[in-house]
C-alpha cells in the first residue's frame, strides 16, 4: 500500500489531523463526505480510501489538457456534474439542475473560477484548485425576471475578461449547457462558442486511480444499502402492508447514512408493474409470490454512481419455470456480454457482437446494452445493432472506463419482467467486475 495512506481501522473522528482520504478529521466542515459508518465498513472490508486532493488535482489536469488539446481558450461549465468534477464542490445539486446559479470557468492556462450561490461562494473553500469565488451566474427567469439581458452581459463581461487575462486572443469558448440570453450574450461578446460536452464526457470517461478507488468505496456502500434494502423487503413483505415507495425509501436512507448524496429515479417496480418496465415505484403493496426489481441509479459516496440492478422472488412458493428462464436468460445475457470488454475493443463491436436475446424478449429490451458511470450514467452509450446510429460513437475502450452492462427480459404482453445490471471497470488487460451483490438464488432456480 502506498505510504501516503494510514490504516483506516485507526480513524477516530474525535481526533484533530487528516482522514485517510485526505479531508479534514472535522465533523463541522463544510466539505461533504462519507460518514463514519461508510468509514468502518470500508475498513472492515480492507478498502483503500482514496486521496481526494490528488484526485481532484488529476480531474482539473484532465480538463486543462483536454481544452488545449481542442485549442480552446476555455471551458465553461453550467451542468451541476461537470461542476463536481471540475471542483468537486457541491451546492443544492438537485435544484442546481433546474435553476442553474453556478458556473465554473477553466481557462485554457488553467486557471478555474466559480460562480455560487450569492450567499454560499465558501463551499469550495477547501479546494484551493478554485483560483476565485464569484456570484452572478444565475440566468433562470425565476431569479432575474426581466432583465436577463443586463444580468447575462454582466455574467458574459467577467468571463471575456478572464479569458482576456488568462487565456490571449483565444475566443474559442467550449460551453456544456446554458441558458440562452448566456449563449447570445456570449456570441455578442465575440466568443466563438463550442458544445462543451463532447470535451467533458471524453475527458470524465477514463477514471484516475484516485477514481476508481472512491468508485469501489461508493460499490461497497451500495450494496450495503441494497442488502438493507432486501433485508426490508423479505422480512416487512408477508405483513401485507409494505409499498413500493417503502421499500425503495430503504436504499434512499441507507444511501444517505454512508454519505451518499441522492437516486436519479425512482425505478423500482413490483409483479405487474415491472412489465413493461420504468414505471417508478409507488402506493402499490407488494404481494408474495412475486417479483420486485430496481435499478439503484444511485449517485452515493464520493459523489461516485453505481448503477446496477437485481430482481427479487420474494416468496414463499416458487417462481415460475417462465420467470426461471428469464431470469438465466438475463444473466447469460450481461454475462456473455461482459466477456466483450477489453481495451481497444471497438464501441461498434460491442453493438454487434455478443448475445442476443430470444425474440419474445426483443420488442422490450432495455434501451442500451452498456453504457458509461462515473458521477452519472456517462458516455458512451452502447446500443443494440437495431437501433445503432452509425458514425456516433465510432471509438474504444480504455483502460480506466466503466461500464454499466445491462439485461432487461421482459416477455411482450407478460406479468413480469427481469432487470440485472453490473458495472464493470476496464483494466489494462481486460475487465473487472466491481459489482459483488449475488443474484436471487430462487429465481435462478438453484
Amino acid at each position: 500500500m502506498d505510504g501516503h495512506y494510514r490504516d483506516i481501522r485507526k480513524i477516530d473522528p474525535s481526533r484533530d489531523g487528516l482522514l485517510a482520504d485526505g479531508s479534514a478529521n472535522d465533523m463541522d466542515r463544510m466539505e461533504i463526505g462519507p460518514t463514519v459508518l461508510a468509514y468502518d465498513e470500508w475498513a472492515e472490508a480492507g478498502l483503500q480510501l482514496p486521496d481526494l486532493a490528488r484526485m481532484r488535482e488529476h480531474r482539473w489536469k484532465r480538463l486543462v489538457r483536454f481544452i488545449q488539446a481542442r485549442d480552446y481558450g476555455g471551458l465553461l461549465l453550467f451542468d451541476p456534474l461537470n461542476i463536481r468534477y471540475a471542483t468537486d464542490s457541491t451546492n443544492m445539486q438537485l435544484w442546481n439542475t433546474h435553476n442553474p446559479f453556478r458556473a465554473v470557468l477553466i481557462c485554457a492556462d488553467g486557471y478555474m473560477v466559480i460562480w455560487d450561490y450569492k450567499n454560499a461562494v465558501f463551499l469550495s473553500e477547501f479546494n484551493p484548485l478554485v483560483r476565485e469565488r464569484r456570484s452572478g451566474a444565475n440566468l433562470f427567469y425565476f431569479d432575474r425576471g426581466d432583465r436577463l439581458d443586463e444580468a447575462a452581459d454582466t455574467f458574459t463581461n467577467e468571463v471575456r475578461e478572464l479569458m482576456r487575462l488568462h487565456s490571449g486572443t483565444n475566443r474559442r469558448l467550449a460551453v456544456d449547457k446554458i441558458m440562452i440570453h448566456g449563449l447570445r450574450s456570449l456570441e455578442a461578446q465575440g466568443f466563438e462558442v463550442f458544445p462543451g460536452e463532447e470535451l467533458t464526457e471524453k475527458a470524465r470517461a477514463v477514471k484516475g486511480p484516485d477514481e476508481i478507488l472512491a468508485m469501489r468505496c461508493a460499490v461497497h456502500a451500495c450494496e450495503k444499502a441494497v442488502g438493507e434494502m432486501e433485508r426490508a423487503a423479505r422480512t416487512g413483505i408477508p405483513s401485507g402492508t409494505m409499498s413500493e415507495d417503502d421499500v425503495w425509501a430503504v436504499l434512499h436512507a441507507e444511501n444517505i447514512r454512508r454519505g451518499g448524496e441522492w437516486i436519479e429515479t425512482r425505478l423500482l417496480a413490483s409483479g405487474p408493474r415491472t412489465n413493461p418496465w420504468f414505471q417508478e415505484c409507488g402506493p402499490r403493496i407488494v404481494q408474495e409470490n412475486e417479483v420486485l426489481a430496481f435499478d439503484t441509479d444511485l449517485v452515493g459516496s464520493y459523489g461516485m454512481c453505481v448503477d446496477i440492478s437485481r430482481t427479487w422472488w420474494i416468496g414463499p412458493d416458487k417462481p415460475s419455470s417462465e420467470m426461471v428462464y428469464a431470469m438465466r436468460h438475463a444473466r447469460e445475457h450481461i454475462a456473455t456480454n461482459m466477456e466483450l470488454l477489453a481495451p481497444g475493443v471497438r464501441f461498434r463491436d460491442l453493438v454487434f457482437g455478443g448475445h442476443h436475446l430470444d425474440a419474445p424478449f426483443q420488442k422490450q429490451k432495455y434501451g442500451a446494452k452498456m453504457h458509461g458511470a462515473g458521477l452519472c450514467d456517462e458516455w458512451p452509450l452502447i446500443t443494440y445493432p437495431d437501433r445503432f446510429d452509425d458514425g456516433a460513437f465510432e471509438y474504444v475502450l480504455e483502460p480506466g472506463m466503466v461500464m454499466c452492462v445491462e439485461a432487461l427480459v421482459s416477455p411482450e404482453g407478460g406479468n413480469f419482467s427481469i432487470k440485472l445490471e453490473d458495472q464493470v471497470l476496464i483494466t489494462e488487460t481486460g475487465y473487472e467486475n466491481l459489482t459483488s451483490y449475488p443474484f436471487d438464488p430462487v429465481l435462478m432456480g438453484e
